[in-house]
Order: C-alpha cells, then structure tokens, then sequence
C-alpha cells in the first residue's frame, strides 16, 4: 500500500533530522522528571503570570500533543504517564539548530525531552521555559484525528498503544488495576496467604465448566490444555500442607466473546484450610474494602447509570428465597419451575431438574441482582466440588457474589471426601451443555485427597469483572489491555483517523 502524503512528508523530516546530525531515534536521557512532580514543584512556587523561577531547571519528556507557532516562540503540550505540561521554545534561549527542530522537523505524536527553569506565560499557565531540547523517537505515523479521543472503539481495541496515549483516561483505567492487583495481594498476605504459580498447560482440565484450548507437546508427543482454572491444583498443595494459598491466573476457556466475557482472563483463586464458605465472604468484602481504599472514591460508586454501595457487610440471600421473590416458584417445586421455565422459552425437555431451575434463576433472577451481594446455597447437583449441606444434602454450600446483575465469583465450602469426589466426577447430567460440564475425573487429584485434605473455603473472584464495577468499565475489553479480536485485513498504513495536519 502507498503511504499517505502525511507519512510522506514525515518521513522527509525526519531525513532533515539526519542532515542536522540528529539521531531521530535518540538515545538514554537520564534524570527524566515526570511531568505530574513537576507540575507539583511549579504550583508549589506560587508564581504570577508573566514570573518565571530561574533557579527551578527541571528535565522533562513526552510525546508532542500540541504545537503551534508565536513569532519567535513555539509553545508545545507534551504528555507522559503522568499527565500534561506546556513547553516553550524562544529562539533567543536555544541553539539555531534547536529552534529549526522545534519549528519545522517537529510533528506531533513525535517523543521529545527538554531542559528549562518554570515559570508561568502572561495568561498564568505553568510552563517549562526550554534550555535544550532533544529528539528522543521522530513518530512517522500521525496520530488519530480526534486527538483528545480516539473514537472508533474496534480501532481502540486493535491499537491499544494509540488509545493509551490519546485517551489518558484509558491509561488512567489500566493504572487503577494494576493498585486493585496490588491491594487485594497485600490484603491476602497480612492474613498469612501464600501466593503461588500454578500449570498453565495441564494434562487434564479441571475446577470449572468450561471448553479448553487444545495444545500438543511435541517432545511428549501428548495433548494438553491449556488451564481453565487452578483449582485442583490449589487444592492438591492444600493437601500438603501450605493451608492458606492463593495464585493469580491466567486461564483461557473456548467460549464466546462479549462485554462480561474475553476468553483470556485473570482469574484469582484463594483457599483456606479450616475455613468454610462464610469466612470466604468475608475475605471477599475485605478485598474489595482494600482495593477501594487503594484507587479511592468512596463505597458508592458509579456504573453506567447505576449507583453501586460496597459498604459492607453485603446482604447475604439464598438461592431459593431469591428464585421465589422474582420468578414466583419454588426451587423445590419442580413442575411449577417447569412451567415457569416453558413460558421463558427454554427448551426443557429432557433436562435434569436443577438445570431448568438454573436456567430459569438466571433468566429471570440475575439481572435483578444490583447491589453487591451474596447469593448463598446452590441446588447441589450443580456443584460436583462442594460439600452438601448437613441438614439438606440437595443443597450446596455455595455463594457468588453478585454486582450490577453480574457474577463476579464463586465460592465454596470444599469438598474433601475423595469417595463423593469421585462420584460427583463421574456424573452427568441431562441437558449440560458441552462446555457446562466438568473435564473426565482427575485420577492424581482423587488420589491427593486420599491422603487427606483439611477442611477448606475455596473462592475464584474473576478480577476483570471485579475491576469493571469498581472503574465505571461497562466492557470487559475496557480493562483488558489487549483483548481478543476478530482478524483484521492487514494495513501498515494506520490512516484510519490520521491527524490533519499542514
């Protein structure tokens, strides 16, 4: 493909660069200040309009985000990790060579860092008053037309690199995970969890309902997965002895794409020995309490057109008094879920009775599930990895949390009796879909539990959702990085939205 006339004529300054001598690509620029401590430094002086402070030189640099000419003077907007800044060029403070570059050789989207005391322009805004200025990386493709917004939201995804410096929002977004992952981690590790790493290709995929990816090792001429969850093997280190473990995961699941569903994602999963599904709660809520302390904005929050509370403690509701309050059925009641179930259109027939009532409880139920909360105490059939309640074996001791109609979660009271283990395995039931139903039974995972494991609370928080709600994030494409995209026809040319320029 031809290049643009602007990628053209980029490319001819970048060529009157190397004839000034310049590497257009720079090289180490060392004592860079970011440009949010330098505006700190500047405020802090408390200059007036017109005063400059000579003494306070600083070294700055970032990419050129705007650029126009005064005379004698170019005032350029750079921006780094930390935000904005505006610099100056006076042809009366720099070399002739220096003034050349700024003026002519310059475009934006180019990387530049400069030298200079602070000072405010006439108007009172905060500037760098440069010294020197260096050519640190010439941007032969221009950037997105929208400047302050990369629009197109396939193009955003595609080219993550643009969006992140074109929507400093988006980076602002990625920078709050990254404390979320910070703080749930402290929080694990003051109560004694150890953090671990677990197989990502396993011989046996296991610990969820879910489709693998398929791999093949060439060596071991054998087929592997690649992890839909850690879970057995969190639990096979259970039984030997590390009681309280914790691992953030990648796991991939063969399923398809939309706004609550990527099929690469990170999934935490966290076990205690001598816990239960209740103590699991109340980790849950102390996860969530230390990950908005950390990115701050209080317990209310929003999420699209919702006002979310995470004050805890969450209310805690069961599977069947919700069922009754929203479907009008009974979970027990089978031939009234059944009729319940006909009239939403699900295809029932010849399901097993705790599918249909499953069906129907996130048809109708879930999406009224707004506030955070707890729903407690699943249809046992449902749950092959849970321990049954001692007062009513068809129900399982389950939780998942809920927020803005999405489960972020899953949480039991484990499972240790490697005979009903086994069993549980080995069942099936009617009308499980392919990728709802469990892998075949993990024979070293059944003989780990034979040598014992302790008594557990398990729980898996699917920190993509768990960041979506506590940023205002209404895709799960807005907190992955790089998500997953439908193949594009090849282009170098990057025109889409290409800046305009003279």
């Amino acid at each position: 493909m031809s290049e643009s006339q602007q990628v053209q004529d980029r490319r001819a300054k970048l060529a009157g660069l190397r004839e000034l001598g310049v590497d257009p690509y720079g090289s180490r620029f060392e004592g860079v200040q970011s440009l949010g401590d330098v505006r700190r430094t500047g405020e802090a002086l408390e200059l007036e309009p017109g005063q400059h402070a000579p003494d306070t030189v600083v070294r700055v640099a970032g990419r050129v985000m705007l650029h126009r000419t005064a005379g004698k003077l170019i005032f350029m907007t750079l921006r780094d990790g930390s935000g904005d800044m505006q610099v100056a060029v006076s042809k009366a403070a720099v070399s002739e060579n220096e003034f050349t570059i700024s003026k002519k050789l310059l475009n934006l989207g180019d990387i530049v860092g400069v030298d200079g005391a602070l000072g405010k322009t006439k108007t009172g805004e905060l500037t760098v008053w440069v010294t020197s200025l260096a050519v640190l990386c010439k941007a032969i493709q221009p950037p997105p037309a929208k400047w302050h917004g990369l629009k197109d939201i396939d193009l955003r995804y595609r080219r993550r690199y643009v969006d992140l410096f074109a929507n400093p929002a988006v980076r602002d977004t990625f920078k709050q995970r990254s404390l979320v992952i910070d703080a749930i981690r402290r929080c694990l590790v003051d109560r004694g969890f150890f953090e671990v790493e677990t197989p990502v290709l396993q011989p046996i995929y296991g610990g969820a309902a879910a489709r693998p990816f398929t791999t093949h090792h060439n060596t071991l001429q054998m087929q592997l997965y690649l992890r839909i969850s850690p879970e057995l093997y969190l639990k096979r280190l259970l039984v030997g002895g590390i009681e309280r473990v914790f691992e953030f995961s990648r796991v991939f699941r063969n399923e398809g794409i939309d706004t609550q569903h990527n099929p690469e994602f990170t999934l935490l999963e966290v076990y205690q020995a001598y816990g239960d599904y209740h103590d699991m709660m109340e980790l849950t809520e102390a996860m969530f309490s230390a990950a908005i302390e950390r990115i701050g904005g209080g317990y209310k929050r929003r999420f699209g057109d919702l006002e979310l509370d995470f004050t805890p403690p969450w209310p805690r509701r069961t599977y069947a008094e919700l069922l009754e309050e929203h479907a009008g059925v009974k979970m027990t009641d089978v031939a009234a879920v059944r009729a319940q179930a006909g009239e939403l259109e699900i295809d029932h027939a010849g399901m097993d009775d705790a599918i249909v009532v499953n069906e129907v409880f996130e048809t109708i139920v879930e999406p009224e599930l707004i506030q955070p909360m707890f729903v407690l105490d699943y249809p046992a059939p449902l749950c092959p990895l849970t321990r049954r309640k001692k007062d009513d074996p068809g129900l399982a001791l389950r939780f998942e949390p809920f927020v803005a109609g999405t489960e972020l979660g899953n949480a039991y009271t484990e499972l240790n009796d490697p005979a009903l283990q086994e069993e549980n395995l080995k069942r099936t039931l009617a009308g499980e879909k392919r990728d709802q139903t469990m892998a075949v039974p993990d024979e070293d995972f059944l003989l780990a539990l034979k040598y014992g494991m302790p008594p557990a609370g398990g729980l898996g928080l699917g920190i993509d959702r768990m960041v979506m709600v506590l940023t205002n994030s209404t895709s799960i494409r807005d907190v992955i990085l790089f998500p997953l995209q439908r193949p594009k026809p090849s282009s170098l040319s990057g025109d889409d939205e290409a800046e305009e320029e003279g």
